[in-house]
């Protein structure tokens, strides 16, 4: 059964209706120049473990005044264990090693924005949610004009296979996270979840680091501020929205949220790095925007989903 104590686990929340998905396209959109400035000075599985360090040590002095409940079950802790290794060390870790590979950002926004295809393609085997017609058009009109913003910016060259098979793992662990999370996942205080899930981050970086990767860091004021924006906004807040939209709805229409990625990653790159978006790029957001829509609106039938929620 779901645990009904979450008030942000309910369809009816205004706040998850209208807001959150506003605030999560903003926060996980910058995240890609952010993530990019940043790993100019250092590299990126050493960059992960200390932002997921300081990410487990805010969270660690918040559970500690708080006391917020344990999870009660081995399921449970399985559950957040699991998520927290698809979302912390595959997405992030492989997006990560893409980009200091020579991936442009934008290249691997696009890539990580075919996610919906994926959980459209998944969601009816795996977790019993029915996807209509409808709802395939609006995703791959969304997907058209995401592709659109990056073509007219013309980064799509890419040196490698490499960065783009790493790219492609990442889209695999996104795309896992939120199907485990909507069948298997059990409501937990946010608190509690995003400190299990942060520590099992950092359990499989820290170490990958010290063997793998010369661990200098450049500290300056910039690797500062951008660390810092990773840790509060992509890493306790955006993850936080994104686990509790997907609790609250259709993982389907919460999946195609990423299809806003790509062109929002293209503006915060004009943003942050002087990136000028051609004509063609604000006509191909526009369509992306409306497949968006579509995709969200759309009406589907749900099968039902045996045990899919267990306490």
């Amino acid at each position: 059964m779901r645990d009904g104590t979450n008030a942000l686990a309910t369809v009816d929340n205004p706040w998850l209706s209208l807001g959150a998905p506003v605030v999560f396209l903003l926060l996980w959109s910058a995240g890609f120049p952010v993530a990019k400035i940043g790993l100019r000075y250092a590299s990126p599985l050493t960059f992960l473990a200390i932002r997921f360090a300081f990410t487990v040590g805010f969270l660690g002095i918040a559970f500690a005044i708080r006391r917020p409940p344990l999870p009660r079950s081995a399921h449970a802790w399985r559950s957040l264990i699991v998520v927290g290794f698809l979302v912390q060390v595959m997405y992030f870790g492989l997006s990560y090693l893409a980009m200091t590979a020579g991936i442009a950002s934008s290249v691997l926004a696009l890539i990580v924005s075919l996610q919906p295809i994926l959980v459209g393609v998944l969601a009816p085997r795996l977790i019993g949610e029915r996807v209509g017609a409808r709802r395939w058009i609006g995703l791959l009109l969304g997907l058209v004009g995401a592709a659109g913003v990056l073509f007219a910016r013309g980064r799509m060259q890419v040196d490698s296979a490499g960065p783009v098979l790493m790219a492609i793992g990442a889209l695999i662990g996104i795309t896992a996270a939120m199907l485990y999370e909507k069948r298997y996942g059990v409501a937990q205080d946010p608190v509690t979840a995003n400190l299990v899930q942060y520590a099992v981050g950092f359990i499989f970086c820290a170490p990958m680091a010290a063997l793998f990767e010369h661990t200098h860091v450049e500290w300056n004021a910039t690797f500062a501020s951008m660390l810092a924006y990773l840790v509060i906004c992509n890493s306790l807040i955006a993850i936080t929205l994104l686990l509790a939209m997907t609790r609250a709805g259709k993982v389907s229409q919460v999946a195609s949220l990423f299809l806003f990625v790509p062109p929002g990653a293209a503006l915060m790159s004009y943003v942050f790095l002087g990136e000028v978006l051609p004509s063609l790029a604000w006509w191909s957001m526009g369509i992306a925007m409306l497949g968006v829509g579509i995709a969200a609106r759309a009406p589907s039938k749900d099968l039902p989903v045996a045990a899919s929620r267990r306490p």
